[in-house]
């Protein structure tokens, strides 16, 4: 299909519809469910974060070559 002299282009501009988002209600949802957790699942959430950023951090990455080139 070929356009002759821009006649056959259409004019519609490209255009995404998507839903705006509510940063405000997010936030405030946010908020929210944090004041319903306990302060006992709050310990134990970061303490979890803890345990985790700890095996990370003596994490070592050995990488080895690979023998099916024989």
């Amino acid at each position: 299909m070929s356009f002759q002299n821009n006649q056959d282009i259409p004019s519609v501009p490209n255009l995404v519809n998507e839903p705006q988002a509510d940063y405000e209600k997010a936030e405030l949802d946010l908020l929210r469910e944090g004041i319903r957790r306990s302060h006992q699942e709050r310990f134990l959430f970061t303490t979890m974060l803890y345990k985790v950023q700890q095996t990370l951090k003596k994490a070592i990455i050995v990488h080895k070559p690979d023998n099916l080139t024989k």
